[in-house]
Order: structure tokens, then C-alpha cells, then sequence
């Protein structure tokens, strides 16, 4: 029996630029160790690019999917049947939604360098979260897994 893939999957990377500045990073760290030698300006080199660029993976690791009736976001995982309408956000309609509309009790999975987000309500009367702010590139598939995963759990 092969298992159905997920309607909907999505990791949030970090953009190209963070690996040239994770280079840099490296490069400053060589330059700070130039007066002590070559071997030492090495390693700050290697070193500091490494571990500039683990943390920029682990920054761009998280992921968004749909799959068996709940919904994964980073460390949370919500069912569906407690997930009410979403709201699909724009650019300037997230930002406003990450600034000066935003509830401190809601579920941010925020990723400042992808512009367009989307909103979805939480409708479980036990849960204190408002909504759930998913930054995504797809906003639109998104709401379509979602929509769709809760049709097909009936």
C-alpha cells in the first residue's frame, strides 16, 4: 500500500542573499584573525562562513504542510476541524497584519523576507489563539490544501 502524498508542502528557505552575507561573515572573521597568521585566517574563514551559514539553514528549515487532516507549521500542529476561513494576504495586507493589526495571542509563523502571508481563524472555543499567520509563497494553494482537507475529512 503506497501512502497518498501531501496535498500541500512547503519549506520556508532563506533567500540567496543570506548565503552571500553568511560568506561575508566569514570573510570579516578571516580579517579579524589576519594579524595573528595564515592558519588562523583560515580557520576564521571556514569557521565563520560555516557557522553563519547553519544558522541561516536552520533560520530557512521551517516548513508548511497539509497532510492527514491537520495542519503543520514549524513546532505546531493544528487540526483542520479546528480551523476556520482564511484570509489570503497580499504584501501590504500582511504587512499590516504583522504590525499594527496583529494579536499578540495569535500563532505567528513569520518570515520577514517573504512578502505575502496568509491568515487563517482558529475556531476551536478551547483555544485562546485568534488566528494563525502563516508566512507562504503560495498563499492561494495553501487555502486550497486547507479547504480541501477539510472537505475530504468530512
Amino acid at each position: 500500500m503506497q501512502l497518498s502524498a501531501a496535498p500541500y508542502e512547503e519549506r520556508l528557505t532563506a533567500p540567496r542573499s543570506w548565503w552571500l552575507i553568511s560568506l561575508m561573515v566569514g570573510v570579516a572573521l578571516a580579517l579579524i584573525m589576519l594579524p595573528f597568521g595564515t592558519l588562523p585566517l583560515l580557520g576564521g574563514l571556514v569557521g565563520g562562513t560555516a557557522v553563519a551559514a547553519v544558522m541561516a539553514s536552520a533560520y530557512g528549515s521551517v516548513r508548511i504542510r497539509v497532510v492527514g487532516g491537520s495542519l503543520i507549521a514549524g513546532e505546531a500542529k493544528i487540526p483542520l476541524s479546528a480551523l476556520g476561513p482564511s484570509e489570503v494576504l497580499d504584501a501590504d495586507e500582511a504587512r499590516a497584519w504583522r504590525t499594527h493589526k496583529a494579536d499578540t495571542r495569535a500563532f505567528l509563523l513569520l518570515r520577514a523576507y517573504i512578502p505575502t502571508a496568509l491568515r487563517v481563524e482558529v475556531t476551536d472555543p478551547q483555544d485562546p489563539t485568534p488566528y494563525l499567520y502563516l508566512s507562504t509563497r503560495e498563499p492561494e494553494k495553501l487555502a486550497e490544501a486547507l479547504r480541501a482537507g477539510r472537505e475530504a475529512a468530512g
